[in-house]
């Protein structure tokens, strides 16, 4: 009976619970090979799985390189890709690269120091390949094509322009024609779909192909695009007199600044949400030139005319008696002989005449003489030369329209009521709305002010929460970094968590009372799971009551443990089963 207390304390102390770390390993020291390799696969599983999502959450986003490139440039591109050590990919239809983001700017710059991409459209580097003993038309046919080839890729940098092609007509120079010819341009654009051009971007084309070829005038210039439609004309009038997209942007700005003028002055007193402004602007986009000459009449020294110069000429002719008549043969004919005259009353010298010769003297007509002047006065002319040249885009016309919520009144209850303005402060917002907008009535300006309610509904913001795509690119990355994060916990909740809880070890069943006796383990070993004596035990009347009893009250022990811990009992049926 003495060894028996020793060998119950041995027992006690094999039995003496090891710390849960060397537990767990030697139970996965005892595991069999195939949990083992089946629990290393799990852990390579969850910790390629953690690895994998943070590579994914933190990959770079790949942007267009280049996009529509011939196959030729694409393997020179993907070579030098290659060598600068660049991950790259392929769209699905083909003919764009694609590059991390972070090294787009630095492979442009790389690769255009290269000269890639060449396009397939050659240009000035055909005259870089110029053959020994070429002719003369064989550089000029070169010469063209490169020019062909340069102008085709400026016009292909356009946003909207897919491909180009540009077919130039250069006429041979002759010194035997009088008449100079000029050459011709003609550019086939493929645009985009859902693409075409403006207006302005035709003549930019057009100005573009007649400054890079010499004496290229504009109206040789055609465009064509692919569907056949000319979208150049050699009318350069009808081109002008078509409505100018320019103009529409101005007016654009012109009102929006308005507007702008009249909210910000009356948001101090209104609130910024609670005014609505629109002003419509009649604008004057002709072309008017006047050249005027005006003379005033000034030609009296009264009227302080300034004598620019004068001149008087006087001339006096003395003729003979006898000159007169017409002439005929009379005075045609010679002279005759000259014939004494008798005196008859021969008056000496120095006496006075008498009365009969002074009648004599009068009734004889006085010898003629013939008297002219002439005076020529030039005056300053009064001249007025006046040229006026109008500028375009005069206002004409202001319409505006101005709406002004009802005033926000909140009572003691906290209830919000609207209260219109009054008529002084309606006056006061019109006046001040005249004076941001420089209201010119002689000019036929309108305004028009009105206080109404604003509906909940126009309250809306100008970028909606869900629309902003500042919003978008942090919901992308926060649900990459959820989807790792649920992935990660699904494989450690429903695979190695169970697998780790099966190598717990088994709780300890509490000591169960057995009214004093002391079951020894030859003792516990001699009932069977039903009650009964074992096959080759001890069946005495009383170590068969002390055992039936013992079997009973463990059993209603262990009823009583499956009933208030399930999860213990279920590991210890798990360890059972699994040995």
């Amino acid at each position: 009976m003495a060894t028996v207390p020793d060998e119950a304390n041995t027992t006690k102390k094999a039995a003496a619970p090891m710390s849960a770390t060397a537990f767990k390993l030697e139970q996965l020291r005892q595991l069999p090979n195939q949990k083992k390799i089946g629990l290393i696969l799990s852990l390579a599983a969850v910790i390629a799985l953690i690895i994998g999502g943070l590579m994914w959450s933190q990959s770079p986003e790949y942007r267009v390189l280049y996009n529509n490139v011939s196959d030729q440039d694409g393997s020179s591109i993907i070579t030098a890709l290659q060598q600068m050590n660049v991950p790259y990919k392929f769209s699905e239809h083909g003919g764009i690269i694609l590059i991390p983001e972070k090294h787009i700017h630095e492979v442009r710059l790389k690769l255009a120091g290269q000269g890639l991409p060449k396009g397939s459209l050659s240009g000035f580097e055909i005259m870089e390949n110029q053959k020994f003993g070429s002719s003369q038309f064989l550089e000029q046919i070169n010469y063209q094509r490169a020019l062909e080839g340069e102008l085709a890729r400026s016009v292909q940098s356009l946003s909207a322009v897919q491909s180009a092609r540009v077919h130039l007509a250069m006429p041979k120079p002759s010194v035997f024609s009088r008449d100079k010819q000029q050459p011709s341009v003609s550019v086939l654009v493929n645009l985009y779909p859902g693409r075409v051009l403006a207006v302005e971007q035709v003549s930019a084309i057009v100005h573009l192909m007649s400054s890079s070829v010499s004496n290229l005038p504009v109206k040789n210039v055609t465009i064509v695009d692919q569907n056949g439609n000319l979208l150049s004309t050699s009318n350069d009038t009808k081109q002008d007199t078509r409505f100018d997209a320019k103009q529409l942007e101005y007016i654009k700005e012109l009102e929006e600044g308005y507007i702008r003028r009249i909210e910000t002055i009356l948001a101090p007193i209104t609130g910024a949400s609670n005014v609505r402004a629109q002003v419509a602007a009649d604008l004057d986009f002709s072309h008017i030139e006047r050249a005027e000459e005006t003379y005033r009449p000034n030609n009296s020294e009264a009227e302080g005319a300034s004598i620019r110069s004068q001149q008087t000429h006087e001339s006096i002719a003395t003729g003979s008696k006898f000159d007169g008549g017409i002439p005929g043969a009379l005075s045609n004919r010679p002279p005759e002989n000259a014939a004494a005259p008798i005196e008859v009353d021969k008056k000496k010298k120095g006496e006075p005449a008498s009365e009969n010769e002074d009648e004599k003297n009068k009734k004889e007509p006085p010898i003629p003489t013939d008297r002219k002047k002439e005076s020529t006065t030039n005056y300053e002319v009064d001249k007025t030369v006046q040229h006026t040249k109008q500028s375009t885009g005069n206002i004409k016309r202001l319409t505006a329209a101005v709406v002004v919520n009802y005033r926000k009144k909140v009572d003691e209850n906290g209830e919000i009521t609207h209260e219109a303005l009054t008529a002084d402060e309606l006056k006061e917002i019109n006046n001040l709305v005249k004076e941001a907008m420089g209201f010119n009535e002689k000019r036929g300006d309108s305004l028009t002010v009105t206080n109404s309610v604003f509906s909940d509904h126009g309250m809306s913001s100008d970028t909606i929460f869900w629309k902003d795509p500042e919003n978008i690119m942090l919901a992308k990355d926060f649900g990459k970094q959820f989807l790792v994060f649920v992935l990660v916990l699904f494989f450690f909740l429903k695979i190695l968590r169970p697998f780790l809880k099966s190598l717990e070890p088994a709780p300890a069943v509490p000591a169960l009372a057995n009214n004093g006796a002391t079951n020894t383990p030859v003792e516990e070993a001699s009932i069977g799971p039903d009650g009964q004596p074992l096959p080759g035990q001890a069946t005495s009347p009383a170590m068969l009551a002390i055992q039936k009893s013992i079997y009973e009250e463990n059993l209603k022990q262990a009823r009583k443990l499956a009933l208030e811990e399930p999860l213990i009992v279920a590991n210890v049926v798990k360890d059972w089963i699994s040995k």
